[in-house]
């Protein structure tokens, strides 16, 4: 069944839940990350359905995210690898690993740890300002209006000055 789609709401968050918004496209793109390029793999380490994720790459790659690399044409296989644009997600998914090492499985619990290879130490990444370095929580900031912003937009930010 096909959800409604939010390709033409003026919102960055709608807009991209049209790419990556389906939970199977989250774990292979978390896959993606860890190193992963082969159908084959992402079915054995997800037990995915075949079409399921052949629908799933198809649209990362119809996206952008993702290229499609033919290494074996006689059997049409391929690896399927980030692009520019798909590497840009990384913080994305790194953001939403914390948000379930910290509330669901908690602390000293977590799967997984990012250790910093300049220093050797375990860290928990988070935001910072682009401009000051200070690290941004939802209260440090304001939505304001932006270059594509109209007036008929439907979530107009409450504090626009």
């Amino acid at each position: 069944m096909r959800k409604a789609s939010f390709e033409d709401m003026n919102c960055s968050i709608a807009r991209a839940l049209e790419v990556i918004g389906e939970w199977w496209t989250l774990l292979i793109l978390r896959d993606a990350f860890l190193g992963i390029t082969r159908f084959e793999d992402w079915t054995e380490r997800l037990c995915i359905a075949r079409n399921m994720l052949s629908t799933r790459l198809d649209t990362l790659v119809e996206a952008g995210v993702m290229e499609r690399q033919v290494y074996d044409e006689a059997r049409d296989r391929a690896d399927y690898v980030l692009t520019d644009k798909g590497r840009a997600l990384w913080p994305v998914l790194v953001t939403i690993r914390q948000w379930g090492d910290d509330w669901i499985f908690g602390e000293g619990e977590e799967p997984l740890r990012f250790e910093h290879r300049d220093c050797g130490e375990v860290t928990h990444p988070h935001l910072v300002c682009d401009k000051c370095g200070e690290q941004l929580h939802n209260r440090s900031f304001r939505n304001v209006p932006g270059p594509g912003f109209t007036e008929d937009w439907p979530y107009r930010p409450k504090h626009t000055r």
